[in-house]
């Protein structure tokens, strides 16, 4: 028998009917929820929320996409946008391999490639984006993009920061120490 993708079945089911799994070890942080709200509220439900359908309690047990039921759950100007309905694709497969599944896609999502990201910054800059609007639109602080633009190494990505002074002139540390010295000289003559 020919396995038929669960994609190819996107259905809209009331939130209500949903509840998250009791075993899902993926922590999302803070600065990343907050990016997936902004993806959610800028793209829409780009991935349906991956469930198990329950006959006995008429219920969707959420195998991979927590995070995205719990911005519509949380977000009331999400939930009203899609009319409380969440896509979502059905398996029907045993505990023991759900458990897996939501395991496989969790690690399956993988990490950014950092050269790649500093060529996107790189990128981003020279279609004159902002570090703000980059911070903005890719969910990054502004540290983690000066890093970023480290690695490329390009003077032209640094043209509008703002630097400190990180070394004093040779001249200036001088005079400093003489002005200390005197200074120290004087407090030492009052005791």
């Amino acid at each position: 028998m020919e396995q038929k993708s669960p994609a190819y079945n996107v259905i809209a089911v009331p939130i209500e009917k949903i509840v998250p799994n009791n075993y899902n070890p993926n922590a999302v942080a803070p600065p990343e929820l907050k990016l997936l709200y902004d993806s959610i509220k800028e793209d829409g439900y780009t991935m349906p929320v991956v469930c198990y359908y329950s006959k006995t309690n008429d219920r969707y047990i959420i195998v991979d996409g927590f995070h995205r039921y719990r911005i519509m759950l949380e977000n009331k100007d999400i939930y009203e946008r899609e009319h409380g309905m969440l896509p979502v694709t059905v398996i029907d497969k045993p505990l023991a391999e759900r458990m897996a599944s939501t395991i496989r896609h969790n690690r399956a999502r993988g990490s950014h490639d950092v050269e790649l990201m500093s060529n996107i910054i790189k990128d981003l800059h020279e279609l004159g984006r902002s570090d703000k609007w980059i911070s903005k639109h890719l969910g990054m602080d502004i540290d983690e993009i000066l890093r970023l633009k480290q690695i490329t190494g390009l003077a032209t990505l640094f043209k509008d920061a703002d630097f400190s002074k990180a070394w004093i002139p040779k001249e200036t540390i001088s005079e400093l120490e003489k002005e200390f010295s005197e200074e120290e000289e004087d407090s030492l003559q009052e005791v």
